[in-house]
């Protein structure tokens, strides 16, 4: 359930914020939940196995349409050690 929560933030902290929000193509009520997800699950690790950290970010990048890492990562390693 969501609930409204009424914070008070400096305004060039807020527009900084909303920018970073924008370009990442994320709100910024859902940032802020995942940072306080975050810090208060700190010490607990989720049945997953991954550090609440390395979960939180899950849905952040998005991969274009056709995109396998093993390729990509094939190639530039190819680059750095074979060239």
């Amino acid at each position: 359930m969501n609930t409204k929560l009424t914070l008070t933030i400096d305004q060039s902290i807020i527009e900084s914020a909303k920018a970073y929000a924008k370009a990442k193509g994320r709100s910024l009520s859902g940032l802020i939940e995942n940072y306080l997800k975050v810090i208060t699950s700190e010490n607990k690790i989720p049945d997953s196995g991954i550090a609440p950290l390395t979960n939180s970010l899950k849905g952040s990048f998005k991969a274009p349409e056709g995109f396998d890492y093993k390729i990509e990562l094939a190639e530039e390693l190819s680059k750095k050690y074979l060239s």
